[in-house]
């Protein structure tokens, strides 16, 4: 049945069947690359959990204006164009949890994959972000750290 009608429906809709190839192939690469990366994606309640037992360092790495109007607590400004594997703030750390955090969850990716080339063994990004943060209806603090 479905092996007679596949052909038929390739042949009548090839620019169709030519998108749903592309968009398993993006899926699949998307998917390879979570393996790669050397970092893992964490939820709001991972990094909460991680904090609470593991006393991970949370770096955000947004802009200062954006820290200042809310951060998780606890956490450690260094702005991205300032972020460095070696920051003083970083140096005692290769062995612990750190925590990257932006604003979204895709500019600290970056910063993620510097410290990973950097030898630290257990870096992680908050998924979603400060927003992912706020949606989980979790505190910010507010100013400077």
């Amino acid at each position: 049945m479905l092996s007679e009608q596949l052909p038929e429906f390739i042949g009548n809709h090839p620019i169709l069947s030519l998108a749903f190839v592309g968009i398993g192939i993006a899926l699949v690469a998307n998917e390879m690359s979570r393996f790669t990366r050397g970092y893992k994606g964490i939820s709001p309640a991972e990094l909460t959990r991680l904090i609470n037992r593991e006393d991970a360092l949370v770096i955000d790495v947004s802009a200062h204006n954006d820290f200042e109007k809310g951060h998780i607590v606890g956490s450690r400004h260094l702005a991205m164009s300032q972020f460095d594997p070696g920051h003083k703030l970083l140096a005692k750390s290769k062995e612990l949890p750190v925590v990257i955090v932006c604003r979204t969850g895709v500019a600290g990716g970056n910063a993620a994959k510097q410290l990973v080339k950097a030898g630290f063994t257990r870096v992680h990004l908050l998924e979603g972000g400060v927003a992912a943060w706020q949606q989980a209806d979790l505190p910010l603090a507010r100013g400077k750290a």
